[in-house]
């Protein structure tokens, strides 16, 4: 929620004020007196400022009187020349719009959630009779239960692994359970119970599903017990195999809340979110709670929180937050929330969850030791920032030296390729600025062009760096939206240089400094060759900081484009042709393979010995000789 401060000391207005206000005075006759969103448009069109009222009308004057407003939202005014609406029907939908807006738009006057990557869960599939237990980031899109979120892949990738040994649940993609013919290595190790194989009757690994689906729901207490039952039924009739496998399934499910650094036990679902502010900066710290176990916790620092107080950063963060994620049940604050935004905004986390919601700011107990806790992770982790932020100002200022940059660099771009003999081939790239890498703005480019011969470095390089700054100049043509770089650097020498700059040429771009970096003799590290436009190559000293700084930036392209690359070609290699059949699920892939013995077996069957595999009509069986026998 993007709630705006008075300034104390705020100028009167000055002309480019004045004509924003002016703007703002003529959408005012025609707004109505009800809820919605307003965003303040700038001359290229895109958002400078998205916000939410109760009431449009009375909301929206009030950007038209400088003396109440902070320098910040004078400045935005300023350059306001146009307006968009959206009336809702009550305040809460107002707020979700809102949020929903501000994390879309990222539009540079309000408060942001600077949230780099998705959160990533468990998940337990329901679009397979024998259901998976995997990871899971992204979209929820796939049937199932989804539990978590979890702070970090490490927190849920261990919690997968002691999952895996107290439930024996299968983690091998559909595509693998459906080729298996004898047990894999986890069920030899006690960590699957080989539902491939049929190693478990179907009954028994229902069971199984439902004892993980009571854990991950925070019935671990009554799971244990039954388990403990079960082990001394086992022990009393000297079963004392079936005994041990009880044990170990308890040990592992104690060694999820052993390794908890918080885990009160009057807790089962919450999220617990801490602030701390200094230096004009702030940081909000999220610790995850769920099913009574700690999931892990992660820092975050919005932008835009100079002059805002702790209870509207937190108010903006929360809606952000939790745009595209579940609340929990409870929603423990540093801070209480200003005004009527606490039962507003509970009121809306409460409709996108559809239960109740509570927001509260515990004075005392186990929940304020966890606040307190939260807290100063907080300030350490801002403090850890502030450090890294000031050497980081440095590096970018002696790269602006280097340069000769009219000042640091707000935004690095820095390019690599990757193929092998020219297959696969992709482009990276990465993004750096003054908070270090901006991994939310690194992109991969497949390369697709159809006159490029094989291993063509030069062309693959044109081709991305064309379709990146072609989007730019689409999508941000007056470079308002800080979308532009400040200096581009790529892994390359004096070709691949040339070949940039004749790209900026036919574009019509300039005022970008491209520098590219090579590898020096014997492509040792540390003697590295920069290569820029009508400037002789040079070299710096090995222990120069700066040197260091342009390497990591290389560097990280270098490990983005190899692991884009290898992405690209495991996908190529693990698939096979009978996913591109519609109609051909695990089941009847499972059938074709046993009885071929492989989807080139398949591929060269007739039609009628399609027609002979159990589970294949006549009809699929035509499909299937169609696909690889195309008329014509």
């Amino acid at each position: 929620m993007s709630r705006d401060s008075p300034g104390a000391e705020a100028p009167r207005p000055s002309g480019g004020f004045a004509a924003g206000a002016q703007v703002i005075l003529d959408h005012l006759r025609t707004l109505p007196m009800s809820p919605g969103v307003y965003r303040m448009l700038g001359k290229s069109g895109g958002a400078l400022y998205v916000g939410k009222a109760k009431n449009l009308k009375k909301r929206v004057v009030a950007y038209t009187k400088a003396e109440r407003l902070p320098l910040r939202l004078q400045r935005m005014v300023a350059e306001t020349v146009g307006m968009e609406f959206v009336t809702t029907h009550t305040e809460v939908e107002a707020l979700l719009l809102e949020a929903n807006l501000i994390k879309r738009l990222a539009p540079r006057y309000n408060i942001l959630l600077k949230d780099d990557k998705s959160f990533p869960y468990i998940l337990i599939t329901g679009d397979h009779p024998w259901p998976q237990i995997v990871k899971h980031r992204g979209a929820r899109n796939r049937k199932g239960e989804y539990f978590g979120p979890f702070a970090s892949a490490g927190a849920v990738n261990q919690t997968l692994s002691h999952l895996q040994r107290a439930f024996l649940l299968r983690s091998c993609a559909d595509t693998v359970f459906a080729t298996r013919s004898r047990p894999c290595l986890l069920y030899q190790i006690k960590r699957c119970s080989a539902p491939c194989v049929e190693r478990i009757a179907h009954d028994a690994y229902d069971q199984l599903v439902a004892q993980a689906r009571g854990f991950l729901s925070g019935r671990s207490q009554d799971i244990q017990h039954e388990l403990a039952e079960r082990m001394e039924e086992a022990s009393r009739d000297l079963a004392y195999e079936d005994a041990a496998v009880y044990r170990d399934r308890i040990r592992a499910l104690a060694r999820i809340s052993a390794r908890q650094d918080i885990n009160p036990q009057d807790i089962g679902e919450a999220d617990v979110v801490a602030l701390h502010q200094a230096g004009g900066q702030a940081c909000i710290q999220v610790f995850f709670f769920r099913a009574g176990c700690n999931f892990g916790n992660r820092s975050f620092f919005p932008a835009q929180t100079q002059d805002q107080s702790a209870e509207d950063i937190l108010a903006a963060f929360l809606a952000q937050f939790y745009d595209d994620k579940v609340p929990p049940r409870q929603i423990l604050l540093s801070h209480p929330l200003a005004g009527a935004d606490e039962p507003l905004l509970a009121e809306a986390l409460s409709l996108k969850a559809g239960r109740k919601v509570a927001l509260s700011t515990p004075k005392r107990g186990d929940r304020r030791k966890m606040v307190v806790h939260a807290h100063d992770n907080a300030r350490e982790a801002l403090g850890r920032r502030m450090a890294e932020s000031s050497a980081q100002a440095k590096l970018l200022a002696g790269a602006a030296d280097l340069f000769a940059l009219d000042g640091p660099p707000q935004r690095i771009e820095v390019y690599d390729n990757s193929h092998i003999q020219g297959t696969h081939a992709v482009g990276g790239m990465i993004v750096a600025g003054a908070d270090g890498f901006l991994k939310n703005e690194y992109r991969k480019f497949n390369i697709a062009s159809p006159d490029l011969s094989p291993g063509d470095d030069f062309g693959m390089m044109r081709e991305v760096l064309s379709r990146r700054f072609r989007r730019a100049q689409k999508e941000d043509p007056d470079r308002e939206g800080g979308s532009w770089p400040d200096l581009v650097l790529i892994d390359g020498g004096p070709g691949q240089l040339k070949v940039a700059v004749s790209v900026l040429d036919e574009l019509g771009i300039a005022e970008v400094t491209l520098v590219a970096i090579s590898k020096g003799p014997d492509r040792n590290a540390g003697r590295e060759r920069f290569h820029l436009p009508d400037k002789p190559p040079f070299s710096l000293p090995p222990n120069d900081p700066v040197l260091y700084f342009l390497q990591r930036l290389r560097d990280e392209a270098h490990r983005f484009a190899i692991g884009t690359h290898r992405a690209r070609r495991s996908k190529a290699i693990s698939g096979s042709p009978l996913d591109e059949i519609a109609g051909i699920g695990s089941q009847r892939k499972k059938a074709l393979l046993h009885h071929f013995g492989s989807a080139r077996g398949v591929s060269e069957a007739g039609l009628s010995d399609l027609q002979a595999v159990g589970g294949i009509s006549a009809a699929m069986a035509k499909k299937i000789y169609d696909h690889f026998h195309p008329a014509g």
